[in-house]
């Protein structure tokens, strides 16, 4: 039950009491883009989204350091009950998880018990690759490792408390030991190399991987555990992840999974999927809010973050480049580009059902998220859709 709902139950004597509730309200939720110029434009591009039937849900802020400038949600977090979404939804954000592991991984750097430049096989003995591959080469993904295709990369939300993460990534790197390009000789995106950066997290900290990130990462931001972590707390308060029927992806996803497992029932274009979780987690395993991946973001803006020191950040958000001196576009795990003269930092997360993207412009003191709860495989770079109208 939510603050309207309850104080809607009071009686004529909590008169006050309303007042000064619905007044936290305005204080404390972000205000709707409705209020701004730049929002009427914001709303206008994300409300086509759901109406043109893009998306079941769209969730948007645009925010700095310190509160949210904007935001926008509208859509359905399940199509077959028709429940909205709210800022309780949580989404499988996939691929945005490796910016909590490149984290993580600069702490440790921080902290003087790992090198940067070190060779992972120093501190991960079984590596099978390039004895001479660095945890920079990884976290930028120039190492040259091997890419499957991770479709089939999931189990189902039964099989979660009996699914062996690490038998799983033997057998794969079995059938994939050949290296696909030199260290450094290019970019070359690797769900792998995350895989081993999660081993070695484990490895140099003496925890697992989930309860690193959740003690100093998640427990450092205003978070609660039920908004940002790596299962599904709440099946209520969890969008269902959908993808058309008709599409291209839709078609090719039964060559890599089981659909009768994995897939619901049809509903008009959507089928939904059945709650899952991904392999492994240290590439795309957590789960939140849109608002908890905000408070993230709004603790990296700041000067003094309690999750890492400038110089590291710094660090981390320097772009990387191949032996010859050629720029890949990549820092530490964060892409990074250029809109309307404004360098930001950016990573997307999708798979089957879910897709979002996350961004800072750290020059400005600026962020944005977008989630949406259907499909995508690709980095679309939506936030440019949106951004540019606070921009301008």
């Amino acid at each position: 039950m939510n603050l309207y709902e309850t104080v809607g139950k009071l009686t004529v004597r909590g008169t006050a009491l309303l007042a000064i509730a619905n007044m936290y309200l305005l204080i404390t939720l972000p205000k709707t883009v409705e209020s701004t110029t730049q929002g009427t434009n914001v709303r206008r591009i994300l409300a086509s989204e759901t109406e043109s039937g893009r998306t079941p849900s769209v969730q948007y802020y645009f925010f700095d350091q310190d509160s949210i400038i904007d935001s926008y949600s509208g859509g359905y977090a399940d199509l077959d009950s028709g429940k909205p979404v709210s800022i309780h939804t949580t989404y499988n954000a996939f691929s945005v998880t490796k910016t909590f592991t490149a984290l993580a991984v600069m702490q440790l750097v921080e902290r003087r018990l790992v090198g940067l430049d070190s060779p992972v096989i120093e501190y991960v003995p079984d590596f099978p690759y390039d004895p001479d591959i660095t945890m920079r080469q990884l976290l930028s993904h120039t190492a040259g490792l091997p890419n499957p295709i991770p479709l089939a990369w999931i189990h189902a939300e039964e099989d979660h408390a009996t699914f062996d993460e690490k038998e799983f990534f033997r057998s794969v790197v079995k059938k994939n030991r050949r290296m696909k390009y030199h260290p450094e000789a290019t970019f070359s995106y690797s769900n792998l190399g995350y895989v081993f950066l999660g081993q070695l997290v484990e490895r140099v900290s003496g925890m697992s991987y989930e309860e690193y990130v959740e003690k100093n990462i998640i427990r450092k931001l205003p978070v609660s555990s039920d908004r940002l972590g790596f299962t599904i707390r709440s099946a209520e308060d969890h969008a269902r992840g959908y993808i058309e029927r008709m599409s291209f992806t839709n078609l090719a996803l039964g060559l890599f999974i089981e659909k009768s497992k994995f897939m619901d029932r049809l509903k008009g274009k959507w089928k939904p999927f059945k709650p899952f979780y991904v392999n492994g987690n240290s590439y795309g395993g957590l789960i939140g809010t849109p608002l908890a991946f905000v408070r993230y973001l709004q603790e990296m803006l700041k000067p003094e973050s309690e999750l890492l020191g400038e110089v590291s950040r710094n660090r981390m958000f320097e772009e990387q480049t191949t032996y010859d001196g050629e720029r890949t576009g990549m820092c530490l795990s964060w892409f990074t580009g250029n809109l309307l003269g404004h360098r930001y930092l950016a990573h997307a997360g999708g798979g089957g059902g879910y897709y979002c993207e996350i961004r800072l412009y750290p020059e400005l003191g600026k962020g944005s998220v977008i989630f949406f709860n259907r499909t995508g495989i690709a980095d679309e770079r939506f936030l440019d859709k949106v951004d540019v109208c606070y921009l301008k």
